[in-house]
């Protein structure tokens, strides 16, 4: 008896480590796409993988309504672009908690699960300098007495998502890890803010760009592998990059006076296209390596078997539309395809060992565009770096999914990305008489010729970004040749 008591209690506790950790991590949910997934379809993607909590990094209306009733947990965000008049004015803080919270919140179950606004996003990321430090204390101190104003300051905390580079340690392994010194009086005031008010620290974790940004971290190493050679920071040992990331916040956290703060990974995933090392086989990898240590809830060494509070997945969906300023793999970090289709095979904790496609996506015809080998293609390259910057092609990138595919086949890709971005309009498919529009699907091996999303959501972006496009040329001028 004696035994199966132990046995039971231990199947309980085993159960119950495995409930909390699912409930601890939810999505990041972006919608930087040409042509979303219908909110309404992204609702029951969630529900039918069993997600209950996203982050959103703005305040979509048709996505909160979609989220209303559901009883999904949702944070939603306010952009950087907005914290200079939300720091001004105490109306226009009013104006956004009525029209973003307020309007949204839950009423009698039918309504938006609104858990925290997050109050810009990344805004001390060290290549945005100081324009955003003047005004994020008082655009979160606003937002906070609005949400007060309209009595729902007790339902809802007021957060602001930290990039992982807000931190730095010194030349060698051994120096402790600090605030970067032009952060330091925003930050503390921040954190004096977040304590006073019970809200967690948000902060990314990105060991992908951890990898891509330091020479001794090992791929092993970053993919949780037993294999992996330890690293030694602060006079201590880690054998993961997670470990040691989570450990540095905590690290930073204690020296400045907030011990016990509670951490919430705001961003945390591996991208599957448009670098080397991102690949669905590689993010699988990643991503059970993750979900098994949090399962395991050991902690690090200053916060031992101390879970983060909560941790999103970067992130639910692909963005064609993404900013590519960090890399060209920042619109590939979905566990799903933007059409909502799973790219491998993950147990989130939830009982599934597959994620379940979106149900019923509605395509636009079964037609690309390519180019035609009948014409003088001696200009081709110039109309596939034309196409480019209105489109994706991300996926022709040094290691992405395109990026072996031969000439002409490459500028077909171009070709095809900005025809189907622009609802296969038939005038999207000339390019001075070079391109061919075809009913053969011209994929090839993992190079995969999307056919778009039929929305009436699909938009277009005429903004150029020019560090993208420098990348582009050069990319594409050592790839677009004969």
């Amino acid at each position: 008896m004696a035994t199966i008591s132990c046995f039971l209690v231990f199947t309980f506790l085993f159960a119950s480590s495995m409930a909390s950790v699912a409930q601890g991590v939810g999505m990041n949910w972006g919608t930087m796409a040409s042509h979303p997934l219908p909110p309404p379809k992204v609702v029951k993607l969630l529900k039918s993988n069993n997600i209950n909590k996203v982050k959103l990094f703005d305040a979509n209306s048709d996505v909160l309504q979609a989220l209303s009733g559901s009883n999904i947990a949702v944070t939603v965000g306010i952009p950087n672009t907005m914290l200079r008049s939300l720091n001004s004015s105490k109306k226009a803080a009013d104006s956004w908690v009525h029209d973003n919270v307020t309007r949204y919140m839950s009423n009698g179950g039918g309504g938006a699960r609104i858990e925290y606004v997050a109050v810009g996003d990344e805004p001390f990321l060290k290549s945005y300098g100081e324009q955003f430090h003047p005004f994020l204390i008082g655009a979160a101190m606003n937002i906070l007495a609005a949400l007060k104003r309209a009595k729902l300051d007790s339902k809802v905390k007021v957060v602001v998502p930290c990039s992982f580079d807000s931190f730095e340690s010194g030349s060698n392994q051994s120096s402790k890890v600090h605030i970067r010194p032009d952060l330091n009086q925003t930050m503390t005031e921040l954190l004096i803010f977040l304590d006073k008010h019970g809200s967690p620290f948000f902060v990314t974790i990105s060991p992908f760009i951890t990898l891509l940004q330091t020479k001794n971290i090992s791929l092993e190493f970053s993919l949780f592998k037993e294999t992996a050679r330890p690293h030694n920071l602060s006079h201590k040992t880690y054998k993961n990059s997670f470990d040691l990331s989570y450990d540095t916040v905590v690290t930073v956290l204690s020296t400045v006076g907030f011990p016990n703060m509670d951490i919430v990974v705001a961003k945390i995933g591996w991208p599957t296209d448009g670098a080397t090392n991102a690949s669905s086989n590689l993010a699988e990898t990643f991503m059970k390596g993750l979900l098994s240590h949090l399962h395991s809830n050991l902690g690090t060494t200053p916060r031992p078997h101390k879970l983060p509070l909560e941790t999103y997945i970067m992130s639910l969906l692909d963005e064609d539309q993404r900013s590519t300023a960090s890399g060209n793999f920042e619109r590939h970090w979905g566990l799903f395809t933007f059409d909502g289709q799973a790219k491998y095979h993950i147990d989130l904790g939830q009982g599934s060992k597959s994620l379940v496609n979106a149900q019923n996506v509605e395509y636009l015809s079964s037609k690309w565009c390519v180019v035609n080998n009948n014409k003088d293609l001696s200009n081709a390259t110039t109309s596939a770096l034309e196409a480019c910057v209105n489109a994706d092609c991300t996926a022709l990138s040094p290691g992405g999914s395109c990026f072996n595919i031969s000439w002409p086949s490459n500028i077909s890709y171009a070709f095809n990305s900005y025809y189907q971005q622009h609802d296969q309009r038939a005038e999207s498919c000339d390019f001075g008489g070079l391109g061919l529009i075809t009913t053969v699907d011209p994929s090839m091996d993992r190079c995969r010729f999307p056919i778009e999303i039929r929305t009436s959501h699909a938009k277009f972006s005429a903004v150029c970004n020019c560090r993208w496009v420098i990348f582009l040329v050069t990319t594409l001028l050592a790839s677009l040749v004969v």
